[in-house]
């Protein structure tokens, strides 16, 4: 239908899709399917230091760091690998404090040969006692007090301390109050108590003497009190990807990107293809060579992303697909670049098959094909009627059918 518009002009209405003739041909399909990805190392992470202080030390790009070394140093203080899933996020100074960020520690010093004590069992419910600084504080004051007493008193005037009564002791406190002994001004702390749970460590008088002994080896002071900034905490060892600070600059800002040793292929999948993808399909990547290596499908993403394509920013949407390479020395000297990766899938003879444009959804469930005007493969009239199909195989743009009406040489319609 024409009709004017304001100008005087005539539009027409636009034009459907084009329709075309098809035959359904008898062919051999496999579901083979190539896709670009992109060949990188593993799990990218941005190291943010810790506290205050200076970087006096940073790896050089490339680096690999694993377990007991030093990944940077502030005021020359390293800062050390650790293996683990928790990071350290309070200050290790609390005898009988409770946690898995302790079990880390303790698994680690234990790895690298240092004799960490018993550890308490699941269940065991611990009492921690005051921080570290404290005691020390507490028993400075308590020494300084009792010299004070010991000048002050009068001969005679009553037995020593040590050989006085509980009793004298709890009511005297050798010249000192309740008050006095806990410290000038302070109140007793109450004692806290935890339960060890799964995957719980415990700060034992074993574990902080054993982090004595790594700090002297690693030339921190020897205080058994382990800082934030004294441990990263990595799955495994890391590999310098990025030095983004210098030294000179503020710790507390971002000092370098890490990544796994590992490298691996991110092929980004339309939503529509991931029926043919599984995990452990086996693959093969193409280099930027020529060259060929074996690879797996280690994993397939969840998060749906929208991908703008083409002029008229049709969205796909596609997810993120995830190929181990099995040889790693074939990699060895590409840190980053794009492949192709193939996919091995099933391959199929003598099948009938039509373009998936071809396809028609059926609104009652399931598929069907439009007969093309004329004739049918029986030489009846078709009148262009749909015929149900079973689908099968998809591959490089074909469609595999079967039905009770459809055979090789009969004519559909499909979209152009």
């Amino acid at each position: 239908m024409l009709w004017a518009g304001g100008g005087g002009k005539t539009l027409e209405p636009e034009a459907g899709p084009k329709i075309r003739q098809v035959a359904v041909v008898e062919t051999d399909m496999s579901g083979v399917r190539e896709m670009e990805g992109t060949l990188g190392y593993d799990s990218v992470r941005t190291i943010r230091g810790a506290g205050e202080g200076v970087v006096t030390w940073l790896p050089k790009q490339g680096a690999t760091v694993a377990r007991g070394e030093q990944l940077y140093r502030v005021d020359e203080r390293p800062t050390v690998v650790f293996y683990g899933s928790t990071p350290l996020y309070r200050r290790l100074d609390t005898p009988g404090s409770v946690g898995r960020d302790i079990r880390v520690v303790a698994d680690n010093l234990k790895a690298a040969g240092y004799d960490i004590g018993q550890q308490p069992a699941v269940g065991t419910v611990v009492q921690q006692r005051a921080p570290v600084d404290q005691q020390t504080s507490a028993d400075a004051g308590t020494s300084t007090a009792t010299g004070a007493d010991r000048e002050t008193a009068e001969p005679g005037s009553g037995p020593p301390p040590s050989a006085q009564g509980d009793d004298a002791g709890q009511e005297t406190g050798a010249g000192q109050s309740a008050e006095d002994r806990t410290g000038a001004g302070q109140s007793p702390t109450p004692a806290r108590q935890a339960r060890v749970k799964e995957g719980d460590g415990v700060l034992t008088e074993g574990l902080m003497s054993a982090i004595k002994r790594w700090q002297k080896a690693v030339d921190i002071e020897p205080t058994g009190v382990l800082e934030i900034s004294d441990v990263v905490v990595t799955r495994s060892a890391v590999r310098v990807s990025e030095v983004s600070a210098q030294t000179g600059d503020a710790a507390a800002s971002d000092l370098l990107s890490v990544t796994a040793t590992t490298k691996s292929v991110h092929v980004p999948v339309e939503t529509l293809d991931l029926g043919t993808i599984k995990a452990g399909q086996k693959v093969t990547v193409v280099l930027p060579d020529g060259t060929e290596t074996a690879g797996e499908v280690a994993t397939i993403g969840t998060t749906i992303k929208a991908d703008q394509e083409g002029e008229s920013g049709t969205g796909v949407t596609k997810i993120n697909v995830t190929v181990s390479v099995d040889d790693a020395e074939a990699v060895k000297g590409i840190d980053a670049a794009p492949v192709q990766v193939r996919f091995e899938g099933e391959a199929k003879k003598g099948v009938l098959a039509v373009p998936v444009g071809a396809l028609l959804a059926l609104r009652e469930g399931g598929y069907a094909v439009r007969l093309a005007e004329g004739r049918s493969a029986e030489g009846r009239s078709a009148g262009g009627r749909l015929v149900p199909v079973d689908t099968g195989m998809f591959a490089r743009g074909l469609v595999e059918i079967s039905g009770e009406d459809i055979a090789e040489g009969m004519k559909v319609e499909a979209t152009a």
